[in-house]
């Protein structure tokens, strides 16, 4: 009785090597400045609307949206914090 085909299979082909791949260096110096830039200024700005709350000329006069602009620079500052390498 004669023998049927084999089939031949396809050959596996690995996806490419990762050194393939163009890798980033490291993040130039103004990242980690304007970082902890943002965070201390951030701090800075609610430590002076809770120390002069009313008194402080350009402070005084967003009331208690301070609290959201001191907490947006902090947390603009952890943004930051996601792009250094």
């Amino acid at each position: 009785m004669p023998e049927s085909k084999k089939r031949k299979k396809a050959v596996y082909v690995p996806p490419p090597a990762a050194a393939a791949t163009r890798k980033k260096g490291p993040s130039p110096v103004w990242v980690p400045a304007l970082m902890l830039g943002l965070m201390i200024l951030g701090v800075a700005w609610l430590v002076v609307y809770y120390m002069g709350s009313t008194g402080t000329p350009l402070i005084g006069e967003f009331g208690n949206w301070n609290l959201l602009i001191g907490f947006g620079f902090i947390v603009a500052g952890f943004a930051m914090s996601t792009q250094w390498r």
